[in-house]
């Protein structure tokens, strides 16, 4: 069994890219279902990334409709991939979206949201261990972004699969998860 960050970031990719379309769409739905459950809904501000389809990311459209369901701001990012910082832009009926060159669905403008404001961030990931440790695709957005939220922050991984027993090579910057979802469980870390 793989441990290192390098050898999951492969081996998750890979189990990725043989779901179906059909798979990727009804692990969505479980992992919103498990969602429902949570204790986060007296909370305002969500941040929720929009998939890179071509990457089979979990589908988060179902999210949105849920957050818009229950009135919330939903916050969408712009990757700025020269300094790997985040701006975190409302969502709204007015907000254009479009893919950048790496494929990932982003906000044009809009109204710019705080990181402290946000109460709430879904995080996308390829694989997590069984402390909340989480492998993403190593670029270190998610982990500079997550260090500028407020401590008290919520933090939850999405994943289509289960925990890993444990990741080795995890840094001191890493920025540990406190849930992480995924179709079947809800795991807790704190």
């Amino acid at each position: 069994m793989p441990t290192s960050k390098k050898e999951l970031r492969i081996e998750y990719k890979n189990f990725r890219k043989v779901l179906s379309f059909d798979e990727v769409e009804e692990k969505s739905l479980g992992i919103v279902n498990q969602l429902i459950q949570m204790p986060i809904w007296d909370k305002t501000y969500f941040h929720v990334f929009l998939p890179i389809e071509e990457q089979k990311e979990v589908n988060t459209e179902y999210i949105l409709h849920l957050l818009s369901g229950k009135d919330k701001e939903i916050l969408v990012s712009k990757s700025d991939f020269e300094t790997r910082k985040m701006t975190h832009f409302l969502l709204t009926d007015n907000t254009k979206i479009r893919k950048n060159e790496y494929n990932i669905p982003e906000p044009v403008d809009g109204i710019e949201v705080p990181s402290s404001k946000i109460e709430v961030v879904f995080v996308p990931l390829l694989a997590f261990d069984v402390f909340g440790n989480r492998i993403g695709y190593g670029k270190g957005f998610y982990d500079k972004f997550l260090a500028e939220c407020k401590p008290e922050t919520i933090k939850i991984g999405l994943s289509f699969f289960e925990s890993v027993p444990q990741i080795d090579d995890v840094f001191e910057s890493d920025v540990k998860l406190d849930y992480c979802v995924t179709p079947e469980k809800i795991y807790q870390f704190f």
